[in-house]
């Protein structure tokens, strides 16, 4: 039997992570961080505690979706007492990547913008349609809900990234995230990248690439955040049988 820990139990992933679990043959929900008293019933013999290096320990794997800062401090805590890592949590600074890069050289991690099956079979779509068709126009508009903190998301950034690179291009030195005013002609490498806030959209991601007299839109529409708890799930249950190293989402579906 797997044991899990979960980092970030009060979240909206967090929550439906744990009643996952109940349902996932092979692995138990052992132990969650918690700041504060959980606003939530919890299974009596679940482990809830304020200090990491006793959640790891409880853990034979750790599923986080936090916050960035969050996020810091557990990898901090893993590199002394290593043990797998599925991330969830978007936003990481470049400091919080090279923390993720480092601790994986300890320990097995896996790093995922989205955790879907659909989301990560777009990513290689993008990258062939990116450069099958290097003449047309790149455009991602991502939308989510009115809670949603960092923009743009963590999946489009993913996104835009599988097209800059089947096209040979820093991203950083042609992404586009806002359109205003007298701004001239759109360049021929910028790569588009709009956010849309509003209501309750768990996630809408379009990537299109347009061309005179055609273009081609791919999209991917999340309708419910299982999608991504079982998505989890799933990675940890793959992730606790593989050495250290930095995995994707890609990796564990072998696609």
């Amino acid at each position: 039997m797997i044991k899990v820990g979960v980092f970030g139990a009060s979240g909206r992933v967090g929550k439906l992570i744990i009643e996952d679990l109940k349902n996932s043959e092979g692995m138990q929900l052992a132990a969650v961080y918690a700041r504060r008293e959980l606003d939530f019933a919890i299974e009596p013999s679940v482990l809830v505690t304020s200090d990491m290096a006793t959640l790891l320990s409880a853990s034979d794997v750790v599923i986080d979706f936090s916050l960035p800062e969050a996020c810091e401090k557990l990898l901090e805590a893993a590199l002394k007492n290593p043990k797998p890592l599925v991330i969830g949590t978007t936003g990481l600074s470049t400091h919080q990547l090279n923390l993720l890069k480092e601790a994986s050289e300890a320990m097995p991690v896996l790093y995922a913008t989205n955790m879907s099956l659909g989301v990560a079979l777009l990513n290689k779509l993008v990258a062939q349609a990116s450069q099958a068709l290097r003449d047309f126009d790149i455009e991602i508009v991502e939308m989510h809900h009115r809670h949603k903190k960092d923009a743009p998301s963590g999946t489009a950034l993913t996104l835009a990234e599988s097209a800059a690179k089947a096209r040979d291009l820093d991203l950083d030195k042609v992404r586009v995230s806002g359109r205003d005013g007298n701004i001239g002609e759109r360049s021929r490498d910028e790569i588009a990248v709009m956010a849309l806030r509003g209501g309750d959209i768990v996630g809408r991601h379009t990537v299109g690439f347009y061309n005179d007299g055609e273009f081609i839109e791919l999209n991917h529409t999340a309708t419910s955040r299982n999608t991504f708890s079982k998505g989890a799930i799933r990675a940890a249950a793959w992730l606790v049988k593989q050495p250290e190293g930095l995995y994707s989402i890609s990796d564990c579906l072998g696609l």
